[in-house]
């Protein structure tokens, strides 16, 4: 005859708390990680959506610069960056129009020049940023917007200062 053992009661009682113990340990570490990823994640949105900005701001400066003649112009559309037919061999300053890294959309807020052109963008993001120092000088005062919104890549040109005519001395 083989006795069998009977578990007594109050163990199965102290292996089911364990039990609990370990899912409330798993769900707080689950917890910990993806609250890791999604700051993680929003850094490298950060990232990119400087990157991409930069792209839109660099290739409205080089539409403006390029423009012929004396009368410079902003483009009047997306479609005018990325191929600019001002000219015999049609100038590409895009690839193509970017999607915006914080909403996930081809979506951008547009700032208009008085003349009715695109002279810069910005993510339609009500969204806070994380990032909140340590911007290169040209965009520095991104370490005030309380919005993605209110980081807005613009070109504007560098006025041109020309000496200040003289009135003729008369020499006698």
């Amino acid at each position: 005859m083989v006795a069998h053992y009977k578990t007594p009661d109050y163990a199965k009682g102290f292996t089911y708390l364990g039990v609990l113990f370990a899912v409330a340990m798993l769900g707080i570490s689950l917890a910990l990680i993806g609250s890791s990823w999604k700051t993680s994640q929003q850094r490298e949105n950060e990232q990119e959506l400087l990157f991409v900005g930069d792209q839109f701001r660099k290739a409205i400066t080089l539409y403006y610069e390029r423009t012929p003649g004396f009368v410079k112009a902003y483009p009047k559309s997306f479609e005018q960056l990325i191929k600019d037919d001002r000219y015999i061999t049609p100038q590409r300053y895009l690839r193509r129009v970017y999607r915006d890294p914080i909403t996930l959309t081809d979506n951008w807020g547009i700032v208009r020049s008085p003349d009715g052109g695109i002279m810069g963008v910005y993510s339609l993001s009500d969204n806070a940023p994380r990032k909140t120092a340590h911007f290169s000088e040209k965009y520095a005062e991104f370490a005030q917007a309380t919005r993605y919104s209110e980081w807005q890549f613009i070109y504007r040109p560098t006025p041109i200062n020309l000496p200040k005519p003289t009135a003729p001395q008369n020499n006698q």
